[in-house]
């Protein structure tokens, strides 16, 4: 899909998403780290709620969010690429990316599909970067090393921070949050200013 951060945001602030985690993965290199990625990709992995949303409607997502298009060879850091968990999800990826390639024929789409093995977190810096960019809300959060990447509440701001998802969905969700009254104004003054802008880095 491109960068991370973007990626991470924009499923951070969809409904039915519970916790994302950006990562390193599709490669041999053991242990890789950004300035040392090796073969590896730029990756999310996501824990989401399958009675809220499907599969499908995540590969629906990554279809229509690519920073760089579908269809543009790029380096494999920032490749498109699908790493599937068992042979249903392979099969949906698959049937997916066959369905969105007759839709843009005579492009061809340069996603791959593959099994996910090893998932290597990135660095703290790059976990809900968004969020972290805002200082003063995220040192109230307490979010340590372990947090940054498990927390419900730091993935939704994530994405909610940025806009996505917008106030409306904010009102239903924010409730399960467990914020304060000065949290929660200052994500309300965030989601209306970036409800509406792109998300890429």
């Amino acid at each position: 899909m491109g960068c991370f951060w973007g990626a991470e945001s924009l499923y951070g602030g969809t409904r039915g998403v519970l916790r994302t985690t950006v990562g390193y993965a599709g490669g041999t290199k053991d242990q890789p780290t950004y300035r040392n990625l090796g073969d590896h990709t730029e990756v999310l992995e996501i824990d989401y709620d399958p009675t809220v949303i499907s599969y499908q409607q995540l590969l629906h997502i990554f279809w229509n969010n690519h920073e760089y298009g579908l269809t543009t060879v790029i380096k494999r850091q920032y490749m498109s690429l699908i790493l599937y968990h068992d042979d249903e999800q392979k099969q949906i990826a698959e049937l997916s990316k066959a369905k969105e390639g007759k839709r843009r024929t005579p492009e061809v789409i340069t996603t791959e599909i593959a099994p996910k093995r090893n998932f290597y977190p990135a660095e703290d810096y790059h976990q809900k970067y968004r969020l972290q960019g805002h200082r003063d809300l995220s040192e109230t959060l307490n979010l340590n090393s372990k947090l940054l990447r498990t927390s419900y509440v730091a993935t939704k701001l994530n994405g909610y921070l940025v806009g996505v998802g917008g106030v409306e969905q904010f009102k239903t969700e924010v409730d399960t949050m467990g914020l304060t009254p000065s949290q929660k104004e200052y994500c309300y003054h965030y989601i209306e200013k970036n409800e509406g802008q792109g998300l890429y880095c």
